[in-house]
């Protein structure tokens, strides 16, 4: 079956893989220190940031997936935004997609897997930079020569990851027994303080958590996506909550609250403890394996949501085709992959990391709210899925969104706010001539089917 041109190749166990891998990037191996220092080394209030960032990933899916059984299409959230609100806002989360979220979050990736490289073999800061590029060239290669190869690489990669993790949730805890594991479960007090601790910490964690939605980018390949989507989206967040809960647990085992919170190194830091430091350098390559496999697939997704934006004259026309030989949209894919290369180079991780979390939230929410209107401006529309829960699941995702992206405001200095609220109000303007001045291609289809 074939779909936009593309192929449906992508079946169940792929597509849960590629939910898992996505989201198992760096975030778990480097951010439970910070999070338990936001939560005050506590441990109770530090696992309840990462069992809510968890919950709060599955709602979303659950919500997303009626979406995306109502349209199997290519772009996902993308297709959500423009078939509920218009034209407009799917191009502005486009707009930020390609200029800030996925960018961003390849820049992250492979910026941050070029440092660690640097740890084995010594490099220059314009070594880091030059090993940064050749891994976005080398993910490039990799996803223009086709799906099925793509997919192959991440379910590989992802098997990897998720056995590390495995061994260090089974092994910490065995070896190093939980007498470090040991600490104030609670605050002494909750206040304002914990509050916004609480809030700092979700940001880390929902880093860690970023990349689930990608899987609905390509939905447009999934073999019978009304069976498939929900059923991955769902897998993939039920044992992501479960891997990132117990890896946490492990890590407390071997160091205790202290530590933990005093490292932005814990995966290698807690089997250095453990086993010394030979095996700790080990760790490097799983982690190596599993924020490189994470770009990969950013940029697989990615590239769909510029290929339907394309297909509806939103975006460069050549963007909208699909290779002869590979059946990729590689004009695509070599787009996104340049954007990310153009952040890795101009941005700081730091910066970065802010700018993709902030901004994605103010869409992932509003996608959870284009559930809301397709209910009612398609009462009788065929939804093989529905969201459980339905209103309170959906309405408890938008509300946070909301609390995240007010409190990133609040927190974060106000220029990196401004500048990334400016980035989206540029794309209105930009929207406007793009209206006006419309590529040769596929004419735009109407906000609304």
């Amino acid at each position: 079956m074939v779909s936009d041109g593309l192929r449906r190749s992508i079946g169940l166990r792929d597509l849960t893989l590629g939910v898992i891998g996505s989201v198992i990037g760096s975030g778990i191996f480097l951010v439970p220190g910070g999070v338990l220092a936001q939560a005050q080394h506590s441990i109770g209030l530090s696992l309840l940031v990462w069992f809510g960032g968890g919950l709060l990933t599955l709602i979303g899916a659950l919500t997303y997936s009626e979406l995306g059984a109502m349209n199997p299409g290519t772009g996902g959230l993308y297709l959500y935004l423009r078939d509920a609100f218009g034209r407009l806002p799917a191009f502005l989360y486009g707009w930020a997609m390609f200029l800030a979220i996925s960018a961003g979050a390849i820049a992250v990736l492979t910026s941050v897997s070029a440092q660690y490289i640097g740890r084995v073999v010594p490099l220059s800061p314009i070594g880091t930079r030059l090993v940064t590029l050749g891994l976005i060239a080398g993910l490039t290669v990799v996803n223009v020569r086709g799906t099925a190869l793509s997919v192959r690489f991440m379910s590989l990669a992802t098997a990897v990851k998720v056995a590390a993790l495995a061994f260090l949730i089974i092994a910490l805890p065995l070896t190093a027994g939980l007498g470090a594991f040991q600490g104030a479960i609670w605050p002494d007090h909750f206040d304002l303080g914990v509050l916004q601790g609480f809030g700092a910490g979700m940001l880390m964690v929902l880093w860690a958590y970023e990349g689930w939605q990608y899987s609905t980018f390509i939905a447009g390949e999934v073999t019978d996506p009304q069976r498939n989507l929900p059923l991955g989206l769902a897998m993939g967040a039920l044992a992501l909550i479960v891997i990132y809960v117990l890896t946490n647990v492990a890590y407390l085992s071997a160091l205790g609250p202290a530590a933990v919170a005093s490292t932005t190194t814990v995966a290698a830091d807690a089997v250095a403890a453990t086993f010394g430091p030979g095996p700790a350098a080990l760790i490097t390559i799983p982690i190596l394996i599993s924020m490189i496999s994470a770009a990969h697939f950013v940029v697989l997704s990615s590239s769909r949501v510029y290929f339907a934006m394309a297909q509806d004259g939103l975006f460069f026309a050549r963007f909208a085709e699909v290779h002869p030989r590979y059946g990729t949209p590689a004009a695509a894919i070599v787009g996104a992959s340049v954007a990310g290369a153009a952040l890795a180079m101009i941005g700081t991780v730091g910066q970065l990391l802010g700018y993709v979390v902030f901004v994605g939230w103010i869409f992932y929410g509003l996608g959870a709210l284009a559930l809301f209107r397709q209910r009612r401006i398609q009462p009788d529309a065929v939804r093989p899925y529905r969201v459980p829960g339905y209103p309170v699941l959906p309405a408890l995702f938008v509300v946070a969104a909301v609390a995240l992206v007010a409190n990133t405001l609040a927190s974060q200095p106000p220029l990196h706010s401004a500048a990334a609220l400016g980035l989206l109000g540029l794309g209105i303007p930009v929207y406007l001539g793009w209206q006006r001045y419309r590529p040769t291609g596929k004419p735009g289809p109407s906000s609304t089917h």
